[in-house]
């Protein structure tokens, strides 16, 4: 065969190659092996393919036809109502033939959400006696991998898992939970699609279209959009401008040639100068700006050895360039042309054969061409903090009196996960339409700040998924905070009392219910660990609510209130069981792992903790409280003309009124009075 012949044949064959990859039928993640698909009529399965091309769906002995738009896209609709559970496999056929394994049909939830959503199994309270009994072939997750976009996305990256002692651990805590009970009760396969980012707002999880609907919001995301689309050219323009005035006053950064005989090991270290971090380099003898040197041996847990490990550094702003080492070894750095503006924190990787069990050393170069950085580091995620030693590699000049003083800082961009839409448009907009019976949702941290505007925000996004899904109003229940931070001695108010009652209040959306959790938080960490009790009581509203079943699902909440002399009579609807005064603990730990501390009743003489009333003046004090029937009656001394009451209203209270199904109170106020997180 001649060289041309070979030539073409080659170019003949790409082409074909080249032909059926741009003719072959595609199908997002979420549509793939092991996956379970809703029990209901309507079913969506949709991809991609040529224009027109004739697409076939084979599943449960049923096959549905379409031709693909003029954009490429299909979607069937399969009715799985009486579908068998399975497993069972699904043929998509178009120029290509995809087969997709181990189909389940059964109950498929949306959890969603910020970090206690994330939360994995492997991290909550009883992982060690939970997962390796959790193989549940039933059970399945599909994890959407964290990613933002500005603009809504067609595809996501994930897999579907089975519950497995191999698999469990990386499965949302909650999500597990709350599908577990659902399997256990229902004796019907469950799919948790887990799509979650810790310290996220609300407006991450929310459409662009959405948003638009409501000023202040739009405001805010088209000012973030503004941002991130100029954020080159500013970036760009502040490095011109930097490298032009470090060049004019003397300040390039210019590497020593021989970096060893700063972060070797065994570099002698007597004449360096020791400084206390996290604080700035300063010490006797040492220049206000330069390049420093800073190092410390590090001591590590005793299996650390051999294994990669994370280097944090906060250096403020521009105060700070730096090239980190690891036992002489250079693992990463950032030059100013790396700069991604105020406020950027670094993280770097040391890999595992790198680090000893014994005898490590960090060694960081501080390029400070501005100002003496406020240095703080982190090893394994542990602070560095305390004594390490300095050493002057250059010393920078004062400024000349007639030298131009430093560009302004470069305003970095937002942070993506915490930016309106971006979560939406990379991990909700490629899920949707997905065939779900409901969402579980579990977030509100990031917004608690702003509680007055959770009040629009929140039920915002559940009508927007709502919508977007077009399966009506499906349900979408979600966990009310927990308690958290210090306890306090008085009453007070409270961003997150507040942002308990937005959330309250959403509930006047259809087909919505709360998770109570003001009993199982933790004063030190955001983290509670009980996330079995959290998703249990999702499930029991699920239950209870979606699937007929005989439980009770919520603990008392607020009915009415009435002012009888000097006391006040507070009634409560679903007091399922009666009214209960549970007892409380004597000690307690602060966070999971803890030594117990004693716990402190606000009304040591009450048999109800946590209400307080006020008079005219709207002075809260703690109140006495106790139970009659289905009322609590409230009272104090100091308030005898009471006109309010609250319970339960602080970041981390001490209450205990509960139903007889052991479910708690829902915090409440009574009053309306202007709250902290209101626009004045």
């Amino acid at each position: 065969m001649t060289v041309l012949n070979r030539f073409l044949l080659t170019a003949f064959s790409l082409g074909l190659l080249i032909q059926s990859s741009l003719a072959a039928v595609t199908l997002p993640s979420i549509i793939s092996d092991h996956m379970v698909l809703q029990k209901s009529d309507n079913v969506p399965i949709w991809g991609k393919a040529d224009p027109g091309e004739e697409v076939k769906v084979t599943f449960n002995g049923k096959t549905e036809t379409v031709k693909a738009g003029e954009d490429g896209a299909w979607k069937v609709t399969l009715n799985l109502k009486e579908a068998a559970a399975g497993p069972s496999e699904m043929i998509v056929e178009g120029k290509n033939r995809i087969a997709i394994a181990d189909v389940l049909v059964g109950e498929v939830w949306l959890a969603s959400g910020q970090s206690n959503m994330e939360w994995s199994l492997r991290q909550a309270g009883g992982a060690e006696q939970e997962i390796p009994a959790s193989a549940n072939n039933l059970l399945r997750q599909f994890t959407v991998t964290n990613k933002t976009s500005l603009t809504p996305a067609d595809s996501c990256v994930g897999t579907w898992i089975i519950a497995s002692p191999e698999t469990s651990g990386n499965f949302s805590a909650v999500g597990y939970f709350f599908g577990k009970a659902l399997q256990k009760e229902l004796k019907v396969p469950v799919g948790i699609i887990d799509s979650t980012w810790g310290g996220t707002p609300v407006e991450a999880w929310t459409s662009g279209k959405a948003l638009d609907k409501v000023a202040f919001l739009k405001e805010a995301k088209d000012r973030n959009v503004a941002e991130f689309v100029s954020f080159p050219e500013r970036k760009e323009n502040f490095l011109k401008e930097f490298s032009a005035w470090l060049s004019k006053v003397g300040r390039e950064n210019t590497p020593p040639a021989n970096p060893s005989t700063f972060a070797a090991p065994d570099v002698s270290t007597t004449d360096w100068t020791p400084v206390t971090l996290p604080g700035k380099i300063q010490g006797k003898g040492l220049p206000e700006l330069g390049v420093f040197w800073v190092r410390q041996p590090v001591t590590l847990k005793p299996d650390s050895a051999g294994k990669d490990l994370t280097v944090e550094i906060d250096g403020g702003t521009r105060n700070l360039f730096e090239s980190v080492y690891w036992n002489g070894e250079k693992i990463g750095e950032l030059n100013f042309s790396d700069f991604e503006g105020e406020g950027q924190r670094r993280g770097y990787k040391v890999p595992g054969n790198l680090v000893k069990e014994t005898g490590n050393v960090l060694a960081i170069r501080a390029f400070s061409p501005v100002g003496n950085p406020n240095l703080a580091i982190r090893v394994a995620g542990v602070p560095a903090n305390g004594e390490w030693l300095a050493k002057v590699e250059k010393e920078f000049s004062p400024l000349a009196k007639d030298a131009a003083p430093a560009p302004e800082i470069l305003k970095g961009k937002p942070a993506p996960h915490g930016s309106p839409s971006q979560l939406f448009n990379a991990m909700i907009n490629p899920i949707v339409p997905y065939a779900i019976q409901g969402a579980i949702w579990y977030q509100g941290e990031s917004n608690a700040g702003r509680a007055w505007q959770y009040r629009q925000a929140f039920p915002l996004l559940i009508s927007d998924w709502r919508e977007l899904w077009d399966r009506g109003n499906f349900p979408f229940y979600f966990c009310q905070l927990a308690n958290y931070m210090k306890k306090t001695d008085v009453p007070q108010e409270s961003n997150w009392a507040e942002l308990r009652e937005a959330q309250s209040m959403t509930l006047k959306l259809p087909k919505t219910g709360q998770a109570i959790l003001i009993d199982i938080g933790e004063d030190e960490d955001i983290h509670p660990r009980k996330k079995k009790e959290a998703a249990d009581r999702l499930a029991l509203i699920a239950l209870a609510n979606e699937y007929g079943k005989d439980v009770s699902y919520s603990g008392p909440v607020y009915d009415s209130m009435k002012i009888e002399g000097d006391k006040v009579r507070v009634s409560f609807k679903e007091a399922s069981g009666g009214l209960v005064a549970k007892e409380l603990p004597k000690t307690y730990p602060p966070k999971t792992g803890a030594p117990e501390v004693p716990l402190v009743l606000p009304s040591p003489d009450s048999d109800v903790q946590g209400f307080a009333i006020c008079g005219e003046d709207q002075k809260w004090v703690w109140a006495n409280a106790k139970i009659d029937g289905s009322d609590v009656v409230v009272w104090s001394e100091a308030v005898p003309k009471p006109i309010a009451v609250r319970y339960a209203w602080a970041n981390n209270p001490t209450c205990n009124l509960y139903n007889g199904k052991d479910l708690p109170a829902s915090p409440f106020r009574s009053d309306d009075f202007p709250i902290t997180t209101q626009p004045k």
